[in-house]
């Protein structure tokens, strides 16, 4: 069973792991974080844009709302100004999940996909699914990175958890 708990665990690793990814990516200059590297989206700044967009319209989706479209990287020049959108869409998560009882979780929610076919499902899994898309996502950009010779930078689970251990020990 999925958890509240378990939820805001993950949203916080969600957030640990895109702000050291965010950390990486401040050593690129504009221009490679822009530059069309060839991937699904063509860019690090369009990855990262895909990161905070997919929060943005599952949030939507949560409110009843259907968008249309994803959030487009071309609104977002450089990594200051998408950087802010994406760190308090990581904080918006871990107090929305908070707050959630296991009636709010297994609520179905129902929205249309972007070519308008429509679908239903647990909001737990939707939840889920945003901090599994967000690894997936993550590691491009940690390939991207190794392509524009910047030290990768580790986002895995196992390195939240170590961290966390650290931390409790300290």
């Amino acid at each position: 069973m999925v958890t509240s708990e378990l939820l805001g665990f993950l949203f916080q690793y969600n957030a640990w792991a895109d702000r050291r990814l965010l950390d990486a990516c401040a050593s690129l200059t504009n221009e490679q974080f822009t530059r069309n590297l060839g991937s699904s989206f063509s860019s690090v700044r369009d990855t990262v844009t895909h990161l905070y967009g997919a929060e943005w319209v599952w949030n939507e989706r949560f409110q009843g709302r259907s968008p249309s479209a994803l959030v487009s990287g071309a609104g977002y020049p450089d990594l200051a100004s998408i950087r802010p959108k994406l760190e308090e869409m990581d904080q918006y998560y871990i107090d929305f999940v908070s707050k959630l009882t296991q009636q709010d979780l297994d609520r179905v929610i129902r929205y249309k996909g972007f070519t308008g076919d429509e679908f239903s499902n647990p909001l737990w899994q939707s939840l889920h699914q945003l901090t599994n898309h967000a690894s997936y996502h993550r590691g491009q950009v940690v390939t991207m990175l190794r392509q524009l010779g910047v030290k990768p930078v580790s986002t895995d689970l196992i390195m939240y958890y170590r961290e966390q251990a650290a931390a409790a020990r300290a």
